[in-house]
Parts: structure tokens; C-alpha cells; sequence
């Protein structure tokens, strides 16, 4: 058993997770760091063996997706530390494609990770922040709160985590859990390149779309060309972590804040509507 704080934080083999692995670390917290395959689990060992804070972590593997997979990996937490004060939901998947190329079954599964996951997790370990009074913080994107083309399943996802969250954050806190969202933009990591997405078969496919798609990959590829470092956005999860009154919507940028404020003031829809129909406007 441990006296530390503990905190399970799901999908660090790369990217945010990894960084918001470390970072919770060299913060004081120790670390249940989990992923789907644990044989993954070598560049965030080396990480925290860099950082020195090899010994605060311990990784499981979690799918989930699995609601087997997440039963096992949280009553190991707390078999292995007897506790848990914070979760960070982090797995996720991106999802591109619209409405007329997009399956069913491709639907479904962006919902699997991005949603049900969320919520099997949420639901696994909320009686266990219940009995810390600890933190419930989730990952989610911009993309959860303005609707971009292109990606019609990935935002519905954590649109419904948002919604998801929000209507939990007044409940939880309640019996003493704070909820928070986060919402990054651009990142630079391996999220994007891990979709391993054939540009030029989906543009072949794309039909009457086409030149709506390419002009989205164009403005995409520029976007990320600018990104912000998986490491920074990790600093704002943590802060989130670590506040004494933490707030329920947080972005991770200047780009994000105004991005979202610019869903969060548009009544009517039309600012919004405006502004992502120049992401697919043929130059």
C-alpha cells in the first residue's frame, strides 16, 4: 500500500498520455500509467528514467474498450496502492471520413474508444474518487466542442463525452469529486500519424467531396505544422490536476480558448459555420 497520491491515467505509450505520465509523476503523484499493450510501454520507462521518477510509476494493460479489461486493471490499482485520487481518461482515436464515406461499423468504433471507453473507466473507478474525494479529469478536444468537417464521427464522440461530463462535474462534486475537461487542439504527437489514413485512396473515394477534402488536408497538415507540444499540453492537465479549485472546461492554448469561445458566444451557429467553411473552400 502506498500514502502517495495515486493516479490512473489511460493511453501513455505515447503522446499526451506519455508526457501527462511523466508530468503527474514529477509532480508527486504516483502513477498507474495504462495502455493496451504494455510491450508499447518502453518510451515511457525511458521517459521517466530521464526525468527521474522511474520509481513512481507502474504500468497495466487496459483496453477500454473491454469492460473486462478495465474491472482487472482498476481492482489491480487498488489491490496493488489500496486507493486512487485521480483519473485522466487520455485514450482516444481520431476517426476522418464524412457522413456518405464513413460505415456504420467506423461510427461505432469511434464511439467505442472516444465514448464508451470514457464512461466504462468513469464508471469502474467514480466510487473509488467517492471514497478520496479525489479528481475525474478527461481528454477531450476542441473537436468536443465545435463541429469540423471531415470529422463527423470523431466529434460526435466527445461531443457526447462533453455532454457526458458535464452533466456528471454537479453530481460528483456533490460526494466530494471534482470533474474537468480538457480540450486541446493541435498537438504535436503521434496521434495524428497513428490513423495511418491512405490521403490519396480517401480522395479517390471522395467524390463530389474531393476537392472539399483536399482543401481540409491542406489547411490540417498547416495546422499541425504549428502544434503545440504534447509536453505543454501535459503542463495544463496537470495544473488541472494539482488546482485546489480547479475549473470544469480547460484549453490547452491560446489558439484552443479562442477557438472554443468562439462556439461557446455563437447563439445562432453562423460564426461557426463561417470560419470551418473556409477549412473546405477551394483556393
Amino acid at each position: 500500500m502506498s500514502a502517495s497520491r495515486i493516479a490512473l491515467i489511460t493511453g501513455t505509450s505515447s503522446g499526451i498520455g506519455l508526457a501527462t505520465a511523466v508530468a503527474a509523476a514529477q509532480s508527486g503523484w504516483q502513477v498507474v500509467a495504462t495502455m493496451r499493450n504494455t510491450a508499447k510501454a518502453e518510451r515511457l520507462l525511458a521517459a521517466a528514467g530521464e526525468a527521474g521518477v522511474a520509481e513512481r510509476f507502474r504500468v497495466m494493460a487496459l483496453e477500454v474498450t473491454d469492460s473486462a479489461s478495465v474491472t482487472e486493471c482498476v481492482d489491480a490499482a487498488l489491490a496493488a496502492h489500496g486507493r486512487l485520487d485521480a483519473v485522466v481518461n487520455n485514450a482516444g482515436a481520431g476517426a476522418l471520413g464524412t457522413a456518405e464515406h464513413v460505415s456504420i461499423a467506423d461510427v461505432r468504433a469511434a464511439m467505442e474508444v472516444n465514448y464508451f471507453g470514457v464512461v466504462s473507466v468513469t464508471q469502474a473507478t467514480l466510487p473509488h474518487l467517492r471514497a478520496s474525494r479525489g479528481r475525474l479529469v478527461t481528454v477531450t478536444s476542441v473537436g468536443g466542442v465545435v463541429g469540423q468537417p471531415f470529422n463527423d464521427a470523431y466529434c460526435a464522440a466527445k461531443f457526447a463525452v462533453e455532454g457526458f461530463m458535464e452533466s456528471l462535474a454537479p453530481v460528483a462534486a456533490t460526494a466530494g469529486v471534482r470533474v474537468s475537461v480538457i480540450e486541446p487542439g493541435a498537438v504535436a504527437s503521434e496521434f495524428v500519424a497513428s490513423q495511418q489514413i491512405d490521403i490519396p485512396a480517401m480522395l479517390d473515394a471522395a467524390g463530389p467531396y474531393a476537392s472539399a477534402l483536399q482543401a481540409y488536408i491542406n489547411r490540417t497538415r498547416a495546422s499541425f505544422g504549428n502544434a503545440q507540444s504534447a509536453a505543454d499540453a501535459a503542463k495544463v492537465i496537470i495544473a488541472t490536476l494539482d488546482a485546489d479549485e480547479p475549473p470544469f472546461r480547460v484549453q490547452t492554448s491560446d489558439w484552443a480558448r479562442d477557438f472554443v469561445g468562439t462556439k461557446l458566444a455563437d447563439v445562432d451557429g453562423s460564426r461557426v459555420q463561417q470560419l470551418t467553411a473556409e477549412w473546405v473552400a477551394a483556393s
